[in-house]
């Protein structure tokens, strides 16, 4: 019963987000060719990254996801963990970027057995850096408290949480994008394909 309740919680999210996602720009910040900016942060495992010195190991695939609540976000880092091996054959690591706390990143290894480095954006500077960071309205904040329990505000730890669009990044080693994926429709990802054939 309780997986059964989960389940139907998860579907009314999905359908309750459609409408913030449509209110977000349709093209990404950064296109192939382009820079990616560096930023630095701290790992689940308290360690500092620091994209450079990443991307001196070889080329990176970066991913913005949402929360340990996302149905479509637990899917596409289950997939990408299950490719780990194809990815570094290649020379590529994953790194991954959410807004989500370290307690609820937690909660997404545990559904996902992610092992690759996830970056909690405490101030939201990546997600604004890269140009995929929006602002969930006051009322949905509300709504999801109420009527789901849970609190994106306890979650993000702002008093105004924001989400990013789900984007994929491919970084070359010089820092040059090799691939952008970016579409506002959060039940569409980069899949492990997309990436392979790009990095």
């Amino acid at each position: 019963m309780k997986d059964i309740r989960t389940h139907l919680l998860l579907v009314c999210l999905i359908f309750s987000l459609s409408g913030v996602v449509v209110a977000q720009k349709e093209s990404s910040k950064f296109k192939k060719g382009d820079q990616a900016p560096n930023f630095t942060g701290e790992d689940q495992f308290e360690k500092p990254f620091d994209l450079s010195k990443q991307l001196k190991k070889g080329p990176v695939v970066l991913m913005f996801y949402r929360g340990y609540w996302c149905p479509y976000c637990n899917k596409q880092l289950s997939q990408m963990e299950d490719s780990l091996g194809f990815i570094s054959e290649k020379g590529g690591s994953v790194i991954a970027v959410t807004p989500e706390k370290p307690e609820y990143i937690e909660k997404t290894i545990d559904k996902t057995d992610a092992s690759f480095k996830i970056i909690y954006d405490k101030d939201l500077q990546i997600m604004n850096t890269y140009g995929v960071s929006y602002q969930m309205e006051e009322a949905l904040v509300g709504k999801y408290k109420k009527k789901y329990d849970l609190d994106m505000v306890e979650i993000n730890g702002s008093t105004q949480p924001n989400l990013p669009v789900p984007a994929t990044y491919i970084i070359a080693s010089d820092g040059s994008i090799l691939y952008a994926f970016y579409d506002p429709d959060y039940t569409k990802r980069a899949t492990v394909k997309q990436i392979l054939e790009n990095l």
